[in-house]
């Protein structure tokens, strides 16, 4: 008599297809761009000898810094890299928290952004004897929404500049209401609407560009070397992320992931834009595309995991990643074979590449920390067969980790170049207060947004119900509770930023823009599972469209 196999029940998601298709599977390569680059070389001279200028003559500083920012918010700022470092170093040292010059708001926000850990004191003098910010205040437009911009550079027990945040942001949103009575132009308007809906410090530096640009081609007092300089590049650079995302399109379309990997989000193309969210600047190429393969293998195995994986299958999978090695993949389920192939593949392609240059150890501590990912993805897997609800604190011990954020934030780290030195690999692997900080960032905008449609299928209990379940609270309850930590986490990172010196500010940097990528993708959607229409502006911005010079 013939036995009838059980009918494997699976988890159920509906992912819906790439929405690009082969858009960016080919690119075409320019033609002789010397010309264009000694415009490019020669329009940075000139700016450097401004900078130059300004930092020589006192009476200038103040336009240095507004210089500096303009360089830094036009997306070039990579070019000018020692000359910002040392004409804020010049800065601090000669006025330590004493500044005198005027800006006072623009000061506290370079300098806080360079890592100076300049006092907030200065702030105090704009406020009246019983405590309250000036009325004179709301007569600036602009100073007042510098302010606004400044206060997101504190840290945590920084009253004065919680008081400026919520000062600003009331004061800024009657001016959107009513522009011409406060004397403010719609260009001045839309800006400040901009900066309500995300400040500088949480803005990706390449999207930022994107608006600063035409919003400073319109100010009367822009520099014209300085706009058409930020053009050039900006195009000069998109010409190597399409050739990049070409090069990982053909990487990734060689699988056949709707084929062969018909159950995970095919999401290649947004993920190469999360990572140059990390990382946009042309030394870190080499990374970006490692990166890139790094965080399309997590959304893989996140998804075999989530949405495929028996838990007998899971237990196979999570023993061949710790085992790493090609030949426990004649143990796993036939659909499993690919994604571990390609895991094997890329780290050791990369570590071939980095051993070659003395480093293969980074591609190592990479390694270490996509085990430990696949190890807490399995404590999640056991946890939903068995039908266990964990107290909070051990579900963020290990759903912190699962938000992917510690692989990131370490691997983020290989092939960047000299500072990126095994004691910083050993840093990250540590989960430090700054990696944390962005995990919790990540794990709970991501968990605020998906929850409710996560506990409609088969799926691991979240920290929001978490928190509900233990503290007998709704929904509502927790999601408050929950955006005032994303906040207190954004001044946990701000803290570390000035206060751990033992890891250069290059690499910390790259951890502050993963936390930034998070609030543009997660803020009021699960962007990377249903693409939406601000998601496919940016991406068309950043590879289609070229700037008009």
């Amino acid at each position: 008599m013939e036995v009838k196999q059980n009918a494997i029940i699976r988890p159920s998601s509906n992912f819906h297809p790439s929405v690009w298709g082969d858009q960016f599977l080919n690119y075409d390569e320019q033609g002789d761009q010397s010309t264009v680059e000694k415009i490019i070389e020669s329009l940075k001279e000139e700016i450097r000898k401004e900078i130059v200028v300004a930092l020589d003559d006192e009476t200038k500083h103040a336009d240095l810094l507004k210089l500096v920012n303009d360089i830094q918010r036009l997306g070039i700022a990579y070019c000018f890299e020692q000359e910002i470092e040392q004409a804020l170093q010049h800065i601090y040292t000669a006025y330590g928290d004493n500044w005198n010059q005027g800006y006072d708001f623009l000061w506290f926000r370079l300098l806080r952004q360079q890592g100076f850990y300049v006092s907030c004191d200065i702030f105090n003098k704009y406020k009246d004897n019983v405590g309250s910010f000036k009325e004179s205040l709301t007569s600036d437009v602009e100073g007042m929404l510098e302010l606004y911009e400044a206060t997101y550079m504190r840290v945590r027990g920084e009253v004065v500049l919680d008081d400026a945040l919520v000062f600003t942001k009331k004061e800024l949103q009657k001016v959107t209401k009513d522009p011409p009575s406060w004397n403010c132009t719609l260009s001045l308007s839309k800006h400040i609407e901009e900066a309500l809906e995300r400040p500088i410090r949480k803005r990706l530096p390449r999207l930022d560009s994107l608006r600063y640009i035409p919003f400073y081609e319109q100010q009367d007092s822009h520099n014209i070397s300085l706009l058409r300089l930020a053009k050039l590049e900006f195009n000069r650079l998109q010409s190597l992320h399409k050739k990049e995302l070409s090069q990982l399109s053909k990487w990734w379309k060689a699988f056949d992931p709707p084929k062969n990997i018909h159950y995970a989000r095919d999401r290649l193309v947004e993920l190469y834009f999360w990572i140059l969210g990390v990382y946009f600047e042309p030394q870190y190429s080499r990374s970006r595309i490692f990166l890139t393969k790094v965080i399309t293998l997590i959304s893989t195995i996140d998804d075999t995991y989530d949405s495929y994986g028996t838990y007998e299958e899971l237990k196979i999978f999570t023993d061949a990643i710790q085992r790493w090695s090609i030949t426990c993949i004649d143990a796993l389920p036939d659909y499993m074979k690919l994604t571990y192939k390609i895991l094997m593949d890329c780290y050791g392609e990369m570590e071939e590449i980095m051993a070659s240059e003395g480093k293969a150890y980074q591609v190592g501590y990479s390694k270490e920390t996509m085990k430990e990912l696949s190890k807490n993805y399995m404590i999640e897997a056991r946890w939903l067969h068995e039908g266990y609800a964990p107290a909070l604190e051990e579900h963020e011990s290990v759903s912190l980790i699962s938000a992917g954020y510690k692989t990131l934030a370490t691997s983020c780290f290989v092939s960047m170049g000299e500072t990126a030195i095994e004691e910083a690999f050993k840093w990250a692997l540590s989960f430090p207060p700054l990696v944390k900080a962005s995990c919790v960032i990540s794990r709970i905008m991501d968990d605020v947004i998906g929850h409710k449609e996560e506990q409609k299928r088969k799926h691991v209990i979240s920290t929001v119900e978490c928190y509900m379940m233990e503290h007998g609270v709704e929904e509502e309850y927790v999601y408050d509770l929950y955006k005032q930590r994303v906040e207190d986490a954004w001044k946990d990172i701000n803290y570390e930023l000035l206060t751990c010196k033992d890891v250069p500010m290059d690499l910390k940097t790259r951890v502050l823009n993963l936390s930034r990528v998070i609030e543009v993708l997660y803020k009021y959607d699960d962007t990377l599972k249903n693409v939406g229409e601000e998601l496919k502006d940016n991406i068309r911005s950043c590879f289609v469209k070229a700037m008009s010079v």
